[in-house]
């Protein structure tokens, strides 16, 4: 392994050419091998059946171990948190990176009571899937809607109220 920029690389040797990859630190769990630029500039491609060593992406929300069984949100254990916390301290968890103290679950627990006007949009959005629709198609479908509003600027409050509000 060698350092480039304070940067690790794992260095493979394939006949005369040597392929520098760089090295992605996790917080948790084994560090990743960054191969995207193998195929554009080696013309070669990486072969994972069952894509059973490949991140398919980095999170600093979740982490996952099929094989260990682990799921955590922010550190906390998935079990600990269904039975521990509510759906709101959850929701707070994810989105600011810690369970609320008292204060800030009463304050987070308040806007959410009192910004439940849900846009006419969003209500249009939710009346347009079947009434037997899974819970999970319409959830994306509003994570959908949202994700527009935040494409080019920075998520406001109310809209994390309002996407809170349409999938609670």
């Amino acid at each position: 392994m060698s350092t480039e920029n304070n940067q690790r690389n794992v260095t493979i040797s394939h006949q005369h050419d040597k392929i520098s990859i760089p090295v992605i630190e996790s917080s948790e769990g084994p560090c990743g091998l960054d191969i995207r630029t193998i195929y554009p500039k080696h013309k070669m491609f990486t072969y994972d059946p069952g894509f059973m060593a490949t991140a398919s992406c980095k999170s600093k929300i979740t982490y996952i171990d099929g094989a260990k069984g682990i799921l955590r949100y922010r550190g906390y254990p998935i079990e600990e948190l269904a039975e521990k916390s509510n759906f709101l301290e959850v929701s707070y968890l994810l989105l600011f990176g810690e369970l609320p103290n008292k204060k800030k679950y009463e304050e987070f627990e308040y806007n959410i009571k009192h910004h439940t006007m849900v846009q006419e949009q969003v209500q249009f959005l939710l009346r347009g899937f079947p009434r037997k629709s899974h819970p999970m198609s319409i959830m994306v479908g509003a994570v959908a809607h949202f994700l527009r509003s935040i494409m080019n600027k920075q998520i406001s409050c109310q809209k994390l109220t309002e996407l809170i509000l349409a999938i609670n």
